[in-house]
């Protein structure tokens, strides 16, 4: 699991706001008007949150005329899935694996030696 990158994406949908907005590109492709009707804020402070999540790999920004068009990326939404799952599991793959070893047979020897 990449940690840095993992950390990245989560320090950029800290805030609550962020996290609303990420709900709202869940549904699908939106422009900035529709996902500003969400909120009491203007159209400079919905272009911070924006440019957060993009910058932290998130959504995705296209434009067509006049208006910016918002996408969750897919790429996003399945390494953060699939890392939360790694994160909160006891598989094999799990980081503490190996030390689970090391521990026993530390607490193997003390028993041994008493």
């Amino acid at each position: 699991m990449d940690y840095e990158k993992m950390s990245v994406m989560m320090k950029a949908m800290a805030d609550p706001n962020r996290m609303k907005i990420i709900d709202i590109l869940s549904c699908g492709r939106q422009c900035a008007y529709e996902v500003l009707e969400h909120f009491d804020f203007t159209q400079p402070t919905l272009s911070h949150h924006m440019k957060m999540l993009e910058k932290a790999g998130i959504v995705t920004v296209s434009k067509e005329g006049q208006w910016h068009f918002y996408t969750l990326r897919d790429a996003f939404v399945n390494q953060f899935m699939s890392s939360i799952i790694k994160l909160f599991s006891n598989e094999d793959h799990c980081i503490c694996q190996p030390n689970q070893t090391v521990c026993e047979n530390v607490a193997e020897e003390k028993v041994t030696t008493v």
